[in-house]
């Protein structure tokens, strides 16, 4: 048995806060400094992470390496098998032709890559987002952009970015449902806190997208649908979140940014609009591109068939509705897994155990809720990702054997990526079930009043490590909720903090940089895609802060239910 000491150097909690955030260095580090590939800069943080639990913590060996290998396990179950199951019905799609189709049908929305930027990457990733979450939106939108000209660092640059404002109410509103388990608060005013901070974010991030395809003049020239789908999305997700349904707040405002932004291109277009991403490379001769979507953007056959098609008028209705059938399957698939009776016969087989062989303690001598693994097999997003494969499949008329080689080029393609994740979901384990985390999050709280400010923070940081809003909140939401009650300020406030916090630390954890990284064909160069989105996390993360402290005090105070 083991039992956790947040301040074994010296009994001294500074001390030791020293020594607990060695492997987020060596991650970062490595990642964003050495440029080493993510996965042995993930190897190498969990190998830093064992050392300090057992030569600083005192954890003995075996329940080190017990943690590892949950983290491990976690991190392709729930986490890899969503992500797996998403890239399989892309590559269907790519391997019949309709993603070819649904490239087209967006390009004809506008062919403005700005605004292009916008549909995709903010207001058809927050719908995946609010679907299925756990870096889905990213591997999706990732290909997506590729597939419509940009360049594959913009394209995951953008698809990284734009995965921000939805991610507290991602997969169902599964981070904020967590929050409310392990803290005790109303799920409710819990969604409605957070619906009255991300909302905001919401307004930024559009803006940003325009700024990274075409810097100051393309704020210039397409300020105008970047606001018009940043405050529909922002309005639907604070209407959702506090009058309607956490649940469902990411569907709302997705679906309503999307709707606005067509009506109001119809009667807007922009002067001069950017048809060519500025730093795509140029296409001819790059048909054989390795990337995923590489042959889906750069295919020389592809725009010769584009070409033939503009010119006899498009698409045909049927082939339409059948490249937006694997996204109506998920909507329909998702939406019916979450009312009765479906939900409760998908939950019915799940099953919960304690990790074999382990038992760890927290301080006051309880087993670590940790510990506890959840095989919610059949009920899973990834399973359910499956069943929408599948269906695609048939509606999409491919056989067998053309969708088992599919899902086998899937599986290869993704092998970094799931090495890379795996690794850092063993390092958070690691990191958790030691106490290392939750030293660096006490310390933090040790800041008093100042600590409405840094409690955002705190959540960024988890995600940051974790890759998931939800791991993020099952980390540090008890914390964030004991501080506040130490500080004597709103336990609502905080715990939700660290849910908005959270969802800006998305783009630079290791786990989202190597899906998009394998998203976009560039593999081993997830520290290229950190440097370049860095700035933007660091950025946002200022202004949630300086939002939750001002919330803390009389001057925004009313906005806390």
């Amino acid at each position: 048995m083991y039992q956790q000491v947040l301040d074994p150097v010296s009994d001294s909690l500074g001390l030791t806060t020293l020594f607990a955030v060695l492997p987020l260095l060596t991650l970062f580090v490595l990642l964003g400094v050495v440029r080493t590939k993510a996965y042995v800069a993930g190897l190498a943080a969990l190998a830093v992470a064992i050392v300090v639990a057992i030569a600083v913590y005192g954890m003995p060996v075996g329940q080190a390496a017990l943690s590892a290998t949950e983290g491990a396990v976690f991190g392709f179950f729930p986490i890899l098998w969503i992500v797996i199951n998403a890239i399989w019905i892309y590559n269907m799609t790519v391997a019949t032709g309709h993603f070819a189709v649904l490239r087209r049908a967006f390009g004809q929305i506008s062919a403005d890559k700005r605004i292009q930027a916008v549909i995709v990457a903010f207001s058809f990733g927050a719908l995946i987002e609010g679907l299925a979450g756990f870096g889905t939106p990213v591997a999706i939108t990732a290909v997506m952009l590729i597939a419509l000209g940009f360049s594959p660092l913009k394209a995951a640059m953008l698809a990284l970015i734009g995965n921000t404002a939805p991610v507290a109410f991602g997969s169902i509103a599964t981070p904020i449902i967590t929050l409310a388990d392990l803290t005790d608060l109303p799920k409710e005013d819990l969604g409605a806190m957070v619906g009255r901070q991300t909302p905001l974010l919401a307004l930024v991030v559009p803006l940003i997208l325009i700024a990274v395809v075409d810097g100051r003049r393309g704020l210039r020239e397409a300020w105008m649908p970047a606001l018009v789908a940043g405050v529909a999305f922002a309005l639907g997700q604070f209407i959702a979140s506090n009058f309607i349904s956490v649940e469902l707040t990411d569907i709302i405002g997705s679906l309503l940014s999307v709707g606005v932004l067509i009506l109001f291109l119809r009667v807007w277009r922009p002067a001069q609009p950017l048809l060519e991403d500025p730093d795509a490379e140029p296409r001819a001769g790059l048909g054989g591109r390795p990337a995923i979507a590489g042959a889906a953007a750069y295919d020389a056959r592809l725009e010769a068939e584009n070409a033939r098609r503009n010119r006899d008028g498009g698409d045909s209705p049927k082939e339409v509705v059948e490249a937006f059938a694997p996204y109506i399957i998920i909507i329909a698939v998702f939406a019916l897994a979450q009312i009765e009776p479906f939900k409760g016969w998908l939950a019915a087989p799940t099953q919960q155990f304690d990790w074999p062989g382990m038992d760890i303690r927290n301080s006051a001598g309880e087993p670590v809720s940790s510990q506890t693994f959840n095989f919610n097999w059949l009920a899973a997003p990834g399973t359910l990702a499956l069943i929408c494969g599948l269906l695609t499949g048939i509606v999409l008329r491919l056989s067998p054997a053309r969708m088992l080689k599919a899902y086998g080029d899937t599986l290869r393609q993704l092998a970094p990526a799931i090495a890379t994740v795996m690794a850092v979901l063993s390092l958070a384990y690691v990191m958790n079930q030691s106490g290392q985390t939750l030293t660096i999050g006490t310390w933090a709280a040790g800041a008093g009043d100042l600590f409405a400010f840094l409690s955002p923070i705190i959540g960024w940081l988890g995600v940051a490590v974790t890759g998931s809003d939800t791991s993020s909140n099952a980390l540090f939401g008890t914390l964030q909720v004991q501080a506040a009650r130490e500080s004597g300020l709103s336990e609502i406030l905080l715990a939700a903090s660290n849910s908005s916090g959270g969802v800006l630390g998305k783009m630079i954890s290791p786990q989202n940089l190597a899906i998009g990284a394998a998203a976009v064909g560039m593999s081993g160069r997830e520290g290229d895609i950190l440097r370049k989105v860095l700035g933007w996390s660091l950025v946002l993360l200022l202004f949630m802060c300086a939002l939750v402290f001002l919330q803390s005090t009389d001057v925004l105070g009313w906005m806390v239910p």
